[in-house]
């Protein structure tokens, strides 16, 4: 058992929260009861994983991806009220770490991808850190490389073919982005990972010569969060529990 702000402070301060300018607060977001002894943890605060949470007695749950982001109306009303009716009226907490779970070398999203990728990273993608470019622990080509992610993910990427047969300097970032591919063909990459696509995409990877690989938001973005949880819960004799909500997309 740990106490909830002793748990959230340790684990801002672990991720290095203050380091970031983030789309929605890090960290304990819906304040439940006191103390913790099982944490719940999954991708996206959606409803399924609340009740998911309740049916397992959680007193907390970790999420990648929270409420409150930048821009959204403030308005507490349809999904938005029913969630939030959920966590209070039964004192579960919600805490969310978003772009420093991202980034964290060890638990983040792009460390964890890659350790399940087999990529080696040698440079931050971004000036901020975010996302990785690096090569393979083997000799690619888009057909092996797209086969591995397959495997690990459990999910058939989308390929669009733009760059050389052998691949060697691979970047990659999870969840949304898609827009970085500029980036990862100023850096040398090869083949770039990421999680969505955008129309405009296939046009960027053609034209800069760069394979793009569209794994999935979700896909991408289940590992960091679990990671966390399960650091969390040997770091402070706590229960942990990873509940992936099924998302195509």
């Amino acid at each position: 058992m740990v106490e909830l702000h002793t748990l959230c402070r340790y684990a801002d301060d672990y991720l290095g929260v203050s380091r970031f300018r983030d789309y929605a607060p890090n960290g304990l977001q819906v304040e439940g009861r006191p103390e913790v002894r099982r944490i719940v943890s999954g991708v996206t605060a959606s409803m399924a994983l609340i009740e998911a949470a309740l049916d397992l007695e959680a007193d907390a749950i970790l999420v990648h991806h929270g409420y409150f982001w930048r821009g959204e109306s403030p308005v507490v009303t349809g999904i938005r009220r029913r969630r939030l009716k959920a966590l209070l009226a039964n004192d579960v907490s919600l805490i969310a770490y978003h772009l420093p779970l991202d980034a964290h070398p060890e638990l983040g999203n792009n460390a964890q991808l890659a350790r399940r990728l087999g990529l080696k990273a040698e440079a931050a993608l971004t000036a901020e850190g975010i996302g990785s470019i690096g090569r393979s622990d083997t000799a690619l080509t888009l057909d092996t490389l797209v086969a591995r992610i397959h495997g690990a993910l459990a999910r058939a990427p989308l390929a669009i073919p733009a760059g050389p047969e052998s691949i060697e300097r691979i970047a990659w970032c999870t969840g949304a982005a898609q827009g970085y591919i500029d980036q990862a063909a100023a850096q040398g990459a090869q083949a770039y990972v990421s999680g969505e696509i955008s129309e405009q995409t296939v046009h960027a990877a053609r034209e800069a010569g760069v394979h793009y690989i569209a794994a999935g938001h979700h896909a991408t973005e289940r590992y960091g969060v679990q990671a966390l949880g399960e650091h969390l819960a040997a770091e402070w004799d706590i229960e942990h529990r990873f509940v992936d909500i099924d998302n195509p997309v």
